[in-house]
This record gives structure tokens, sequence and C-alpha cells, in this order.
């Protein structure tokens, strides 16, 4: 039976002034904001329908699920069979993806994949048990109701004892609203990729690296940017200049408080449930335990800091030793940040802290060396790259080096084998990986990628905190099925900045067929990311691990982050049938054609 914990959270949430006054406050007292609403149960009816809401001082219409952005938590048991009646009183088709969870493919809530969407005025029934624990979220799969409010936290409870122990518990969800039509504002990107990113490089910056670098060393990194028509500027697709940061659906200036009881151990899970934004997290003051990645728990993990790409989720445990502690999750560029509270009663505040320098790309984000004009030559199947000047190149000159300097195919290079490992390797689309260069998709091939799992990433590496990496992660018990893959696909992740297009091995999901693996197959997924952004690559229907290095207890996850030039991997065993999602998370790039089918059968 539904239970409906606790409603009443305004429908309306009042939007407010420019957060960067905020700053200035020391411990003080503010209006809190109401908590989550929840419902718990095996059966629960959910209606998603359009509702009026105020972030920004100006009104809009959000797509809620039963009048709430977010959604109302959702708390489900381990070992119980779940019915989940959801209704459309949309004018549109609607759907909702269980994000993380394994279950039945029709179950999966994918539009034109695993069921044809919720039609208005219909109501779809999703069954299935529940055969995890831990912390995930659901949000919609279709057009772009997920940037206009479609998502909720999903928590599933264990039936057995937790390896941790913890007296408080709350979500803190995390998300980016814009008042544009998000299909505004994928025009916008296709018009002029750059056009959130107010943060160009301007004559001031050029004179201040000229000053530090000298001015020809400036004049030839303007030029080498400028010949790749790209800009080491680029962090984020969307920025601040649209998005206000929201943490449980509430704005920096309404300061969401969760409490606790001095003295408590408190769990804090984290989900990203935005769009478009990576966000890095602290509580200034406190060191976190990470104890679960992605719902499945991991040996502790203490850190000051830790990035979360979209949708994925972390489990930290605080204890917090004053009345009032900032939860600060800032913007990976930097331009805006969401923000709450831990307090021991309603209405405290703690300062908030200074946004960190924004950071630049680096030719090694590129997938280049550095600094190719006066560093030796790097050893490329022969190619002496020393001394070569690309600053000086015409467009022309610099596509036609590209293609020259792209990595040979894998058979080429290493006869489908993978240091330390010989199964046979393949390009999931059946491309020669050293075609890619040149095609209209592909704006970048990177001729140097490297394991990047032990870095926290661009702006957290070196900063004086303690950041996670994914090589932190380990699994808390061994993998009973921990054996060996039999098959590897490899997947270049590329795109071209200038065109917004996105897309693996140069192809849209409109111009590829399904990747198709054998029901039962261990199979090894080598990600490859040949563009300067990050991707939160998803797989839907199961958890895979990671490929980090530790050994029989890889971390499992449902989402990975792949930095710019990384080379990673990651197995799954294929044991369930049907049609899979695949593809990045960030919506404009997946609604761009950076999407995939996984056939398995």
């Amino acid at each position: 039976m539904d239970k409906v914990e606790l409603l009443g959270r305004r429908r309306f949430v009042e939007g407010l002034a420019l957060t960067t006054g905020l700053a200035a406050l020391g411990a003080s007292r503010t209006r809190a904001a109401a908590p989550l609403a929840m419902l718990r149960g095996d059966r629960i009816d959910l209606a998603i329908g359009p509702t009026p809401v105020d972030f920004t001082g100006r009104a809009r219409i959000a797509t809620a699920v039963n009048g709430l952005v977010p959604g109302p938590i959702l708390r489900l048991r381990e070992g119980d069979t779940v019915t989940l009646n959801v209704t459309n009183r949309l004018d549109e088709p609607t759907s909702i993806h269980w994000h993380g969870i394994l279950l039945p493919n029709p179950m999966d809530g994918v539009p034109g994949l695993t069921f044809r969407g919720i039609m208005p005025g219909e109501t779809f029934t999703y069954r299935f048990p529940v055969r995890q624990a831990g912390t995930y979220w659901y949000h919609s799969h279709s057009g772009m109701q997920e940037q206009t409010g479609l998502y909720g936290p999903l928590i599933l409870e264990p039936r057995g004892r937790e390896p941790y122990s913890y007296q408080r518990d709350h979500v803190v969800m995390l998300s980016d609203w814009t008042d544009e039509d998000p299909m505004t504002v994928l025009s916008n990107l296709k018009q002029q990729s750059d056009y959130y990113n107010y943060n160009q490089r301007t004559l001031g910056t050029f004179a201040k690296d000229a000053r530090r670098d000298g001015l020809g060393a400036t004049i030839d990194d303007r030029l080498m940017w400028g010949k790749m028509r790209m800009s080491p500027t680029d962090l984020m697709d969307v920025s601040g200049a649209t998005y206000t940061f929201l943490m449980n659906g509430q704005p920096p200036a309404r300061n969401w408080t969760g409490l606790f009881t001095p003295g408590e151990k408190v769990r804090l899970r984290f989900i990203n449930g935005a769009s478009m934004t990576t966000f890095d997290v602290r509580i200034p003051g406190l060191t976190m335990t990470v104890v679960q990645a992605d719902g499945s728990d991991v040996e502790p993990v203490e850190i000051e800091e830790f990035r979360i790409g979209v949708a994925e989720t972390y489990d930290v445990i605080v204890t917090p030793r004053q009345d009032a502690c900032t939860i600060f999750a800032q913007a990976q560029d930097r331009s805006g940040y969401a923000r709450g509270t831990l307090a021991v009663r309603e209405g405290l505040a703690a300062p908030i802290p200074p946004m960190d320098p924004r950071p630049l790309r680096t030719m090694a984000d590129m997938g280049m060396n550095h600094d190719m004009k006066s560093t030796p030559a790097v050893d490329k199947g022969g190619m002496d790259m020393g001394g070569m000047d690309m600053s000086k190149m015409t467009p022309e000159e610099h596509k036609h080096h590209m293609t020259m300097m792209a990595p040979p195919s894998h058979d080429a290079m290493s006869h489908g084998a993978k240091p330390g490992d010989n199964i046979p390797t393949s390009n999931a689309d059946g491309i020669d990986p050293g075609t890619l260069a040149g095609q209209a998709g592909v704006d970048n091939v990177a001729m140097q990628t490297r394991d990047r799992l032990g870095e926290a990433g661009i702006g957290l590496d070196g900063n004086g905190r303690r950041n996670l990496t994914y090589r932190d992660l380990e699994a808390r018990r061994p993998h009973r099925r921990s054996l060996p893959p039999t098959r590897a696909l490899e997947f270049h992740l590329t795109g071209n900045m200038e065109r917004f297009l996105w897309g693996f091995d140069g192809k849209k999901f409109s111009q590829a067929g399904p990747i198709r693996v054998a029901l039962g197959e261990r199979i090894r997924f080598v990600l490859i990311n040949d563009t300067m952004m990050e991707h939160p690559i998803h797989l839907h229907g199961y958890l895979f691990e990671i490929e980090n290095g530790r050994g029989d207890r890889l971390p499992l996850k449902h989402t990975v982050n792949v930095k710019p030039a990384e080379r990673m991997s990651f197995v799954f065993t294929a044991d369930v049938p049907g049609h899979w999602a695949f593809h990045c998370h960030l919506l404009y790039h997946m609604e761009a054609g950076m999407f995939r089918t996984v056939l398995v059968a």
C-alpha cells in the first residue's frame, strides 16, 4: 500500500536573487526549504503532469511527478516485487526509466526500444523484482522531459544488515534548471556550440598569459587552439549562463537543510540528476567517507572532495562537528553552484566558500603532447613529431596532420591484443579507427590516450584537497562470477564541437546499427575518448565492473565519467536478453547522437 510520508513541499519555489552575495554570509539564519516527499511500499501510483514552478523569479511550467520537482523519493525493499503505476497527464508521450536497476528489459522504460512509451491519458504498470539495494534514481527517457523536471530519487532498502552504521539519512539530489525551452538550448548549441561559454579568453587574458609565458609561446598557443577551432575554456556545453543549480529542488539562496543531532553519523546519498552539469562536491571542514558508488558498497574511502558526473551516485558518511556545515557543489566550469546545509536546527547557515579558479583544458586533454614545438620526438608508429609546429599549419594542413597521426586500427597495431590479455578485440561499429580523422562528426582523434582512472579530473588534481578517483574504488566483497571476458569491443567517443555533433566511432545513433552481444557472454567494453569533453557513459540494465586493478573486487557501476584522451574499460556478463540503451548521459549529447542499442540475444 502506498504511504505518503511527507507531502506539502511547495509547488511554487520562490525565486530568489543572485547567489553571489551569499558568499559573504557567515553563520546566520535563513528560511529553510521543506524536505523531500517520500513514498514507500510495494505498490506505488505516480502521475506525470505539468506543474508551475519558479526557481529564478520567473514563472515556468515544469514536468513533475505527483506535482513535485524533483519527484518524490521512492523507497522500495530488496526482495519485493514492486508495482509502479505511472499515469500520463501530459499532452505528449512520456516514460520513466529506472536508472541502474537490474530488471527485465520491457520494464526499462525507453520508448522505441523497450516499450512504446506512455501515451497521454494512459497508465503503464511497471512490475519487477527488486534484486539489489542502494541509492539510485529515476527519470524520463522521453525528449527533454528530464531537463524540465522529470526525475527523482530511488532508494532500495537492503534485506540484510549494511556493513556501516549511521543514525541519519538524507538524499542530496543535484540538478540544473533553465528557464529556456530545452529545444531552444539545443538549437543555440547547434548554431554556436560555445553559446553558453561566457568565459572565453580575451585580450586581457592574452596579455596576462604573455607576461607569464612569453609573447611567442602565447601566440603559438592561441594559434594552435584556433587552428583546431576549439578553446581551452570548453568545459561544459551548458553553463550557469542559463542554468540555476539546484539541491533537492532548491536554488542556493533557498538553502536546502538536512537536520542532524550533534554526535550523529549522517549518511548523505548524493545523486547527480542534472542534464548537463558535472559537480565537484565538498563540505568544508568535514571528511567524507565514501561507502557506496552507484548503489554498490565499496571499501570505505576518506576524502575531502569528489567529482560526480551526470547520473552517478555516491553515498558518504559524515560526522558534523559544528551546528551548521555547508554542502557545496560547484559546477565543473565554476559558472555557479548548488548549496545546502547540514544543521542542528532549521534556519541555520554556514559560510559559503568561494568557487575555485576556473580550470583550462590543455593539449594533453586533446590527446596530444602539451608542447609539440619544444618537446622531444614522440614515438607514434615511427613518426617523428619532434620540432613540428602545428600553430603554423593551415586548417587543411591540420586536418591532414590529424589524419596522418590518427592511431592505426587496433588489429594493425596489436592484432586485437590488450596488454596482458589475448582476447579478440574489434571496433564496436566495425570501422577502422584510423579512418576517423577528418570525418564530418570527428574534429579530433586523441593521439595519446592514457589510463586516467587515478586522476580526479581537471580542476581537482593538485588542488590541495584529497579527491576521490576511480582507482580508489574497491568492491566490498569479491565477485562470484569474476571470470575473464572472452571478447572486447572498442568504442571511440567522438564529436564535432563546432557543429555540435556527438556519437560513437564517428556515427550518430541514426547512422549505426545495434551492438550485438550473445546472451550469457562475458564481454569487455573499451572506451576511448577522442573529444575534449567528459562523457558520463551509461549502460542500461547492467552493473559493470570497472577494470581499475582491484582484482576480484572491481567496483560495480552503471555510469562512468570518461575523461578526455582517456582509454578505460569495463566488463559485464550479458545475462539478460533485450535491447538495452548505451549512451552518454549528457542529455544534449544523447539527443545529438551519442547513443547505441546493445542487443543481447
